[in-house]
């Protein structure tokens, strides 16, 4: 029997299959017969042919393979089982299922070799769609059916998905097949149901070391480290060896912490075990030196590997461009070219990621070309690579085409997208992606929310801010330095000063870019005072300042005009910190030296720079000899501006015809207007904006569009009237110059800004701040009427021009509007108890910390909703405005 097995591998089946006739009598004898032809139907002609398909097969020559398919004269369900299989292995899923389509008979094997062709190749929605369609077809599936189905499973599978695979596992009786199960708790650790997964690996009758290394692999993925040490250490003491997969598992999880020893200890329990050497361990230990920064360490591991496959090279790759250290990935990345590796594997999402922080569009696009021929381009990091590389290279249209071809979308490319609208400016049209991307249940990270915050802080819509606020509560980023930093950069901008100082008190860990957002928010808001004291109290934190703390504080002094204060600064720049300012130093030093009339100053400056002057810089030198009347140094700065082939902006031509024009060189102004209208120039529309009841109201100048033009303008002239008993008096410079007196006068009434108050003023509470947008730099005469304004009315206006937030409001001891809090907690009470409820742990204070959760959840969503939102968000209460907002839907009992 022995001898028999050599020679026939695939065994020897002894049964009664040929009836011989010796005369009358009839014989039954054994025939040995090849398992293979028991599989094909016990028919040897297809069987042979089976046998040949088989090998080209497993030889990978699928066009062979297909040849003899098309040849067969006779075929059967396992001759195109075989052919359906030579298609998946070889990833042509769409030959695959045609062919499966076609298929008259499928047995449970053909179904479960497509399934297993979508579940390899991350088709995971597919698989599920194409099980269904099995179970409807009175196919009953077996336990590798269920096995490869969730084998395929990822983060975009649904938990009723998981939900219903589990109840046909248990209906179809395979509740006892380990492979099964394991595959089981795997897929509700990827859902993120892990206690779920928890609680049916615990109920497993008998387990392995696949049942530990997928519950490792789950805690780990989530951060539950004490919980997956405390595992491993139970599967060593149930002497269940860990495997290649237990190891990378205990590695990726030190890759998430900055316990670097840990590591090493499972790196010497590697070397211990021999697993060291196993190809899958040692590429763990590749990507948990480089993440760590031991990026030499993880070079010396890579060089001294017996044995490199692609996820090596892809590895020690990324680390070096994860180090910043570009030319080396760049080089390993053409070594890896002249491998034999799977150049579909490649890591082009790296390199393409390389592309776009150098900004290299030659690089990118040559990338690209590689990962179309080798179709990776279909890969979801690829794909999302190629986006934010486009995006950032600023070939938007590009950009945009990927991403609208994209098969699925997480969130690196729908922030790639947002952020290219956030940067062009189309704020609306960011926000209506955010809305977008919230509508297809993608969650954004860290990167999406600085991005929309920046919109809706360039809006000026608070509420809007708000709701972005709740959202980062929601998602639990609010921890995360990055995201604090924003808020207040959010909060800042949109002018609400006191919200955003409360977001920076309630920082746990505050580095110096949380120093930096609020140093930057004070000087935004023209809070010279506040930037000064910030940056000390900084300083005497233990942090230094870099670079973007002094441009704030050179920032507030060129808005107040403190010219040694900013020199001061500028200088102790280089003396006392050893920071060589950058293009943006000096232009806001030429801008404070220039504002206050000290032109040879500001040349001197310009001459010694280490640099060109651009187009900012001529911008301010020119802006400021209009105000200060040097037309001599206006015609240089003018010229130097006129000759930048790539100058757009119109604010040059405009500043520089209004300076001839008040010099009554109007043939000179004429001149300036001509060259404007040849280079194509045109003068962008200035309007204002204002948000009320969450609806953004916009204004241009003389605009007769809205709905309430007429009281708006019964309220201009109004305040006209008071404003003249106040003393003010218009500054004409800042209109036409070839009208009449009273023209100029008329056009400054109506201009946008003014405009936007007056419909405020109308349509919010006597005692309301009133926050005003604009989109270009605010007139001076508008900067002194909106101080006469807010004192007349006795309100805070802050308004916000291309330049910088002004709180214009009455010197004489002004209050902000705040609702008592007193009042306030009464009416919540009295609204919570008319409702039925009783709140033993229901803790009210007067005045509650920002972001503490001050109402208990114990009433529905939408109750709280429809009562409490438009309540809060019209009293600014953000504390609770943004608890309510990120509770979960679903109503809730009173506390036991």
């Amino acid at each position: 029997m022995g001898s028999s097995r050599a020679k026939n591998p695939w065994g020897v089946i002894r049964i009664f299959s040929k009836r011989f006739y010796c005369g009358f009598s009839e014989r039954i004898v054994d025939v040995p017969v090849d398992a293979r032809i028991v599989k094909t139907g016990f028919d040897p002609e297809i069987s042979r042919f089976n046998f040949k398909l088989k090998d080209l097969v497993r030889a990978n020559q699928i066009a062979k393979a297909r040849q003899l398919f098309d040849e067969m004269p006779y075929r059967n369900t396992s001759s195109v089982n075989m052919m359906v299989s030579g298609y998946v292995k070889s990833r042509n899923l769409f030959r695959a299922r045609e062919l499966f389509d076609s298929m008259f008979s499928r047995n449970e094997v053909s179904w479960t070799i497509m399934i297993g062709g979508y579940s390899q190749n991350n088709q995971p929605k597919e698989a599920f769609n194409l099980y269904t369609e099995m179970c409807r077809s009175g196919v009953k599936p077996d336990h590798i059916t269920f096995a490869t189905l969730l084998s395929g499973f990822d983060d975009t599978t649904t938990l009723k998905e998981v939900l219903q695979i589990h109840s046909h596992i248990i209906r179809f009786g395979f509740s006892a097949s380990l492979i099964v199960f394991n595959s089981l708790v795997d897929s509700y650790c990827k859902t993120c149901c892990l206690d779920v997964a928890s609680q049916l690996f615990s109920e497993m009758p008998t387990k392995d070391s696949v049942s530990f290394n997928v519950m490792i692999t789950g805690y780990t993925k989530y951060g539950f480290r004490e919980v997956a040490l405390k595992l491993f250490m139970q599967m060593r003491n149930m002497d269940f060896q860990p495997s290649g997969f237990t190891f990378a598992a205990m590695l990726g999880m030190s890759v998430g912490s900055e316990d670097v020893i840990f590591g090493q200890q499972i790196h010497g329990l590697a070397i211990k075990t021999s697993y060291v050497w196993d190809i899958f361990v040692a590429n763990a230990l590749l990507d948990f030196y480089s993440k760590h920064d031991y990026i030499d360490l993880a070079k010396n591991l890579f060089d001294e590997m017996p044995e490199l496959d692609g996820v090596s090279y892809n590895i020690i790759i990324t680390g070096y461009a994860w180090n910043g250290q570009y030319e080396k990935s760049f080089d390993l990345f053409k070594r890896l070219q002249g491998t034999s590796f799977d150049r579909k594997n490649f890591p082009f999402a790296t390199m393409l990621s390389v592309a776009a922080i150098e900004l290299n569009l030659s690089m990118g696009r040559q990338t690209h070309a590689q990962a179309v021929v080798t179709t990776a381009v279909s890969e979801v990091q690829v794909g999302n690579a190629l986006v934010d590389m486009y995006a950032k290279c600023e070939k938007f249209e590009d950009a945009n085409r990927i991403f609208a071809n994209l098969a699925y979308r997480n969130s690196v490319p729908w922030t790639a997208i947002i952020s290219i609208y956030v940067q062009k400016g189309f704020h609306e049209e960011a926000l209506k992606m955010f809305k977008e991307m919230n509508r297809e249940n993608v969650h954004g990270d860290q990167a999406t929310f600085a991005s929309t915050l920046k919109a809706s802080a360039n809006l000026a819509s608070v509420s809007l801010g708000k709701q972005l606020h709740s959202s980062v509560i929601r998602l639990g980023l609010l921890s995360s330095v990055f995201s604090g930093s924003v808020l207040v950069d959010m909060y800042a901008n949109c002018g609400s000063m006191k919200d955003a100082i409360e977001v920076f008190k309630e920082m746990p860990d505050r580095n110096i870019v949380c120093w930096n957002a609020l140093i930057s928010a004070y000087a935004q808001n023209g809070d010279a005072e506040a930037t000064f004291s910030s940056f000390a109290d900084m300083i005497e934190s233990g942090l230094y300042p870099d670079s973007v703390s002094f441009l704030s504080v050179l920032t507030a002094c060129s808005h107040r005009g403190l010219v040694e204060k900013a020199l001061w600064y500028f200088n102790s720049m280089t003396q006392v910190y050893k920071l060589d300012p950058r293009r943006k130093h000096y232009a806001t030093m030429i801008d404070v030296l220039c504002r206050s009339g000290r032109f040879n100053e500001a040349e001197n400056l310009i001459s010694e720079m280490p640099f060109e002057p651009d187009e900012v810089m001529w911008s301010s030198v020119l802006n400021s000899c209009r105000i200060h009347k040097n037309q001599d140094l206006a015609k240089k700065a003018a010229d130097q501006l006129f000759k930048m082939d790539a100058l757009r902006d119109a604010a040059a031509y405009v500043n520089m015809s209004n300076i001839y024009a008040e010099a009554g060189k109007w043939e000179n102004a004429a001149k300036v207007k001509k060259a404007m209208r040849e280079r194509g120039v045109k003068k962008v529309t200035a309007y204002s904006w204002v948000e009320i009841d969450h609806r953004v109201h916009v204004f241009t100048a003389n605009d007769r569009t809205h709905p309430q033009t007429e009281q708006i303008r019964r309220k201009i002239n109004s305040l006209v009237e008071l404003m003249d008993k106040e003393g003010y008096k218009p500054d004409t410079s800042c209109t036409l110059q070839n009208v009449d007196e009273e023209m100029k006068i008329e056009s400054l009434k109506y201009h946008s800004e003014r405009l936007s108050i007056a419909f405020a003023l109308i349509n919010t509470p006597e005692g309301s701040p009133i926050i005003i947008m604009k989109n270009l730099r605010a007139c001076v005469d508008c900067h002194a009427a909106i101080k006469v304004i807010s004192k007349i009315v006795g309100r805070e206006i802050t308004m916000r021009d291309s330049i910088l937030y002004g709180s214009k409001k009455d010197a004489l001891d002004y209050v902000k509007w705040v609702k008592d809090d007193k009042l306030f907690h009464l009416l919540v009470q009295r609204l919570l108890s008319s409702w039925g409820h009783t709140f033993p742990r229901l803790k009210l204070q007067y005045k509650p910390p920002f972001s503490v959760r001050c109402i208990l959840p114990f009433v529905s969503f939408l109750e709280l909703e429809q009562w409490l939102l438009a309540l809060l968000s019209r009293w600014w209460r953000r504390d609770v405005y943004c608890l309510l907002i990120s509770t979960v839907p679903g109503t809730y009992g009173p506390a036991a």
